[in-house]
C-alpha cells in the first residue's frame, strides 16, 4: 500500500514537512531504489559534497512492507556515496521498513547538519530532536537496545551507526535490526556527517491492501514454494556455500585478488562452519527461507565472538586476507558490525594494506608495531578497530582503498581493487566475462547485488573466458532482473520460486495496491530505475573513463586454478562496454539522448543531462 507521503527533515533548522506525492508519480517511482534515486536527484545539489550539509539520506519503502507478502519488507536508501563522488544506493530487510511504512510515510528525506549530536525519533505523525550525548560513541548493536529502552516500547526500531560512522569512514554502513545493513557506498559516513546518531521509528498505523483475499492465496503459494529445494542452499548453509563453488572454478579473490583459488578454503568453507561455528539460522520480517547463519565461536583466543556471516563477508575478511581460521573471522566480522562498517570495503581495504606489507611498501612500524602478513587474522581483527577509530594506519584505511593507494602511491594503485572507488565484490572478474562488463559499467561500482552477470557465466551459459559481443546485452538483462527485486525490494533469494517475474510481480503489486500494472509496465520501470541512477552519476560529473576495471583485472592472468592464464582484455573490455551502451539504447559516450529519457517519461531531466 502507498500512502502518499514523503517525510522531509532538516536537521541544521531541525524542521520537518510532508510532501504529498500522487498516484501518478507513486506508479512511476513504485518504490525501493526507484524511488530512492528519483528523491536523490531531486534532492541532492550538483557539486554537493558528499559529506556536507548539502548531501541527503533518501529512504524509500518497499510497497509491500508491513504486508503478508513474504521477504518484501525492506527499505532502500540512497546518497551521494563518499567513496565515489556517484550515487549510492543500499537496501536493508526487516523490521525497521515496517515501522516506517506503519508510521505513514513511503519515503524519507534527510538534510543538514545538526549542531551537536542528536537522535531522531519519527513517532507516527510526530517528529522529536533529541538529544545523542549519551549514545555518541556506542556500538550500533547497543544504540538500538538503548533507544528501546529510552522510549520504553519495543515497537521502536531505530537504524543507527557506530564509531566508523560518527568518525566519517568512508565504507560505515547503516544497521538496524542487530544484524540487518545498508552496507556498501558509505551510508554511515553520511549520516555522520550529519550528526545523527539514529533514526528511529513507531509506527501504530494499519496497513491496508487493495484485494486481501488475493494477495494471501498468491503470498502462501510464495512461501510454500521457498521451503522447498529452491532455496535449500540459503536455508541450509547460506551464501557460504558459495566458497568451494568459486574456488573450484578459480575465481574465489586470494590475497588481494592475486590468486583465485584459497589452499584454505576448506576450512572456511559453508560446509566446515555449518559443523563447526553455526548456531542458528535466522529471518528477516516476513521470511519463509531464514537465510542469515548466526556463528558463534566457543574456544580459543576468539572466543565469545557471535555474529552472521555470509559469502562475502567471509570472502573479504578471510581469503582475501589469507586467513583461513574461521574464528577470527567470525571475530573480524562481529567486528565490523558493531563499529558500523561494510564489510567487503574492509576486508579488501584491508588485504591491499597487506600486499603493501608483502611488498615493502609500507613496513612494521607504518602498522604501529602489526604484522599483518598473510593468514594473521589477528591482526586483521586488530585493523578493523584500527578503521573504525581512525588510529594509527587506520586513519589512511578509512578513506577506502582509492584514496589509500593514490595516497601511498609506489605502484600501490596496480593492486588497489576498486570500480569507481567502490571496493570489488567477492567474484575475480578475469574468470567471469560478462561479469566483468557488469562490474565496469555499474552505477554504484562493482556489485554482484544491481548486477547479476555472473550468473551466465558460472551457469554455463556462456564461455566464461572468452569475451563477445553480446555480454553487453547479457549484463543489461540481468541488471533489469536485478532491479525488479530492487525496485520492488524483494529478496533476491527467492527468485528462484517465481516462474515469470514479469507477470507474477506485476500481480502482487495490484493485488497491494490496487493499481494495475503489466508486464510492459514492469519492465519499463527497470528501464526508467537504471536511467535515473546513470542521470545522477552524469550529473555529478561521470564520464565514459568511470567505466573501468582494476589494473590487475586487466595486466594480471589468474596463476593457477580453474580459471588459470585469465584476464579482462582491454579491447575485449571496450567491445563489451560499448555493447551495454547500445542494449541500453545510449551513446557511444554512454550518455542518455533526451529521447530516451522522455520516452521514460523523465521529462525534466532530459532538459537537465539529456544529448
Amino acid at each position: 500500500m502507498y500512502w502518499g507521503k514523503i517525510l522531509h527533515i532538516d536537521v541544521s533548522e531541525r524542521k520537518t514537512h510532508v510532501q504529498y506525492v500522487d498516484e501518478e508519480w507513486l506508479r512511476k517511482y513504485v518504490g525501493g531504489v526507484c524511488m530512492a534515486s528519483r528523491l536523490a536527484y531531486d534532492n541532492i545539489p550538483v557539486g554537493a559534497d558528499p559529506l556536507g550539509p548539502e548531501n541527503a539520506l533518501c529512504f524509500a519503502n518497499s510497497v509491500f512492507s508491513g504486508t503478508i507478502v513474504p521477504v518484501g519488507t525492506k527499505y532502500a536508501v540512497a546518497t551521494k556515496s563518499p567513496e565515489t563522488g556517484f550515487l549510492g544506493d543500499c537496501l536493508a530487510g526487516s523490521y525497521f521498513a515496517a515501522a516506517m511504512k506503519r508510521a505513514g510515510y513511503d519515503g524519507i528525506v534527510v538534510k543538514g547538519k545538526a549542531d551537536r549530536p542528536i537522535w531522531i525519533f519519527i513517532d507516527d505523525d510526530a517528529v522529536y530532536f533529541n538529544d545523542a550525548a549519551d549514545l555518541w560513541g556506542m556500538e550500533t548493536f547497543p544504540t538500538e537496545e538503548a533507544i528501546r529502552a529510552k522510549v520504553g516500547d519495543e515497537r521502536v526500531r531505530a537504524c543507527t551507526i557506530g564509531p566508523a560512522g560518527e568518525r566519517l569512514v568512508r565504507f560505515a554502513n547503516l544497521t538496524n535490526d542487530r544484524g540487518r545493513q545498508a552496507g556498501r557506498t558509505g551510508p554511515g559516513a553520511v549520516m555522520g556527517s550529519k550528526l545523527i546518531k539514529a533514526i528511529a521509528i513507531r509506527g501504530t498505523k494499519p496497513v491496508k491492501v487493495a484485494d486481501p483475499q488475493d494477495l494471501l492465496a498468491m503470498s502462501q503459494k510464495l512461501a510454500e514454494l521457498a521451503q522447498t529445494t529452491k532455496t535449500e542452499k540459503y536455508r541450509i548453509l547460506g551464501t557460504p556455500a558459495n566458497v568451494l563453488n568459486m574456488n573450484r572454478l578459480g575465481i574465489l579473490p586470494t590475497r588481494n585478488y592475486q590468486q583465485g583459488e584459497f589452499e584454505g578454503a576448506e576450512k572456511i568453507s559453508g560446509e566446515y562452519m555449518h559443523e563447526h561455528y553455526t548456531e542458528k539460522a535466522v529471518a528477516c520480517a516476513g521470511c519463509p527461507i531464514a537465510c542469515e547463519q548466526v556463528t558463534h565461536v566457543k574456544e580459543g583466543e576468539f572466543k565469545g565472538a557471535r555474529t552472521s556471516v555470509d559469502y562475502e563477508s567471509l570472502y573479504a575478511l578471510g581469503s582475501n586476507c589469507g586467513v583461513d581460521s574461521m574464528a577470527a573471522i567470525i571475530a573480524a566480522i562481529e567486528r565490523c558490525d558493531l563499529y558500523g562498517m561494510d564489510t567487503l570495503s574492509t576486508g579488501v581495504t584491508i588485504s591491499w594494506a597487506m600486499e603493501c606489507f608483502q611488498r615493502g611498501i609500507l613496513t612494521k612500524e607504518d602498522f604501529d608495531g602489526l604484522e599483518p602478513v598473510w593468514g594473521n587474522g589477528k591482526a586483521v581483527v586488530e585493523l578493523v578497530r584500527k578503521i573504525a577509530y581512525r588510529e594509527g594506519i587506520g586513519d589512511l584505511l578509512a578513506e577506502g582503498v582509492k584514496r589509500a593507494a593514490a595516497k601511498v602511491g609506489r605502484g600501490s594503485e596496480h593492486f588497489a581493487m576498486h570500480v569507481k572507488g567502490l571496493e570489488c565484490c567477492g567474484y575475480d572478474a578475469r574468470g567471469m566475462q560478462t561479469f566483468a562488463v557488469g562490474c565496469a559499467v555499474g552505477t554504484r561500482g562493482p556489485c554482484h547485488n544491481r548486477s547479476l552477470a555472473y550468473e551466465p557465466d558460472a551457469k554455463g551459459e556462456v564461455d566464461r573466458l572468452k569475451a563477445g559481443p553480446e555480454r553487453g546485452k547479457l549484463a543489461k538483462g540481468t541488471e533489469d532482473f536485478a532491479g525488479v527485486f530492487d525496485i520492488m525490494m524483494f529478496c533476491k533469494f527467492i527468485r528462484g520460486c517465481f516462474k515469470d517475474i514479469w507477470s507474477e510481480i506485476p500481480q502482487l503489486y495490484t493485488y497491494t495496491t490496487g493499481f494495475a500494472m503489466t508486464p510492459d509496465d514492469l519492465r519499463q520501470l527497470t528501464e526508467r530505475s537504471w536511467n535515473i541512477k546513470k542521470a545522477f552519476n552524469i550529473r555529478h560529473g561521470w564520464t565514459m573513463k568511470d567505466d573501468w576495471l582494476p589494473p590487475r583485472w586487466l595486466k594480471d592472468p589468474l596463476p593457477s586454478g580453474g580459471s588459470k592464464g585469465a584476464y579482462v582484455k582491454e579491447d575485449d573490455l571496450r567491445m563489451m562496454i560499448q555493447s551495454y551502451y547500445e542494449a541500453r539504447g545510449w551513446t557511444p559516450e554512454g550518455m542518455i539522448p533526451k529521447e530516451k529519457l522522455i520516452s521514460l517519461g523523465l521529462d525534466d531531466i532530459a532538459e537537465d543531462i539529456g544529448v
